[in-house]
């Protein structure tokens, strides 16, 4: 009959359907029972995933070993590796590679407003193309699942691809983008609700071949919905950017946004004010259209502070170029745009 020491070398060779690693590297034989007078081994196994298809393959495999060298009954158990163990042999192809691992490396910046209709997404596309000018790695989720016009500002004409089973995103001025409005038809309305919305959020995440960013920008539905808040769950590393216009109330709105932030555990980087005068071309004089002091009403509310007060124009037109929300470079918002991915950074990297 079979001793201990031969069970043991007999399963030390046989390796991890999972990990790949023999029983004897990951230390998996937790025990070994012998039976000799009914020739019975009984065994408990760990491994890097139970309740499998594979598990069933290799319980197969183990009694199959056993049996032929002696053992007229095999019993089985199994249990899983202890994390350490795991993740110190797991293959690098199965490792989470998502930018919610933890060590992706990403920094992120979620972008909210109270209300809609303040440019925040116009604030998002520009502060990403902006972070690429100075040479950064930025992609955009475009997380305002319901209002979703990302593609459209930025004039992305093609949509995504697939390499394997992950989705290509598509590249604008250096900016990689990800948006519902890539997976509805003829600018369709979206009626989901709850677990779909989380699904597909969760998938701009983890489904997508983003490569090394060194900026993730979220632009966030207005208001403190459903979305918002698993955005602020899924990613408690995120800081918060939030727009307002220089109205009082757009600004009073703004400010459950950032409490909504504040009470999440993000980090609010600062306020942009939008819209914040329109400037004559023909006497240079400048117009508050909008009211003044709603952009530092809403820092000294959320003890935070401007990053910067934008000017209401439009960007330069272009012959070759459709992209009606970028400004240019060399365009007083653009200007602007540049200082406060200026800010961002100094930020991120005090």
């Amino acid at each position: 009959m079979l001793t201990k020491e031969q069970v043991l070398n007999l399963l030390n060779p046989i390796k991890d359907p999972f990990l790949h690693k023999t029983f004897e590297e990951t230390g998996g034989v937790e025990e070994i029972t012998i039976k000799e007078e009914k020739k019975h081994v009984s065994v408990k196994l760990a491994i890097g995933k139970t309740n499998t298809a594979e598990q069933m393959q290799l319980q197969q495999e183990v009694v199959n070993v056993l049996k032929r060298e002696g053992a007229v009954t095999v019993g089985l158990r199994f249990s899983q590796l202890p994390d350490e163990i795991i993740q110190k042999f797991q293959p690098a192809s199965e490792k989470d590679t998502s930018l919610l691992s933890g060590d992706s490396g990403t920094n992120f910046i979620a972008v909210a407003s109270g209300k809609g209709g303040v440019g925040k997404s116009t604030v998002t596309v520009n502060l990403a193309v902006a972070l690429a000018r100075l040479g950064k790695k930025v992609g955009i989720i475009d997380a305002d699942i319901y209002g979703f016009s990302v593609p459209d500002m930025m004039g992305v004409e093609k949509r995504p691809s697939l390499k394997g089973n992950r989705i290509v995103p598509v590249e604008r001025f250096g900016v990689k983008v990800i948006s519902m409005g890539f997976f509805v038809e003829d600018n369709s309305p979206v009626i989901w609700r709850g677990p779909r919305l989380g699904k597909m959020l969760t998938s701009f995440f983890k489904e997508v071949e983003w490569g090394d960013l060194d900026y993730l920008l979220l632009d966030l539905p207005p208001g403190t919905g459903d979305v918002a808040l698993d955005v602020h769950n899924m990613i408690p590393s995120s800081k918060e950017i939030i727009v307002t216009t220089p109205h009082p109330t757009a600004a009073f709105v703004a400010a459950r946004a950032g409490q909504m932030a504040l009470t999440t555990d993000h980090e609010i980087l600062g306020v942009v004010e939008n819209m914040s005068y329109f400037e004559s071309k023909v006497t240079g004089e400048k117009e508050y259209v909008f009211g003044k002091g709603g952009g530092n009403k809403l820092a000294e509310a959320l003890q935070t502070k401007v990053l910067g007060h934008l000017s209401l124009q439009q960007p330069y037109e272009e012959e070759d170029v459709f992209a009606p929300s970028v400004y240019q470079e060399d365009h007083p918002n653009g200007k602007e745009y540049r200082k406060l991915a200026a800010k961002v950074v100094e930020k991120f990297e005090e």
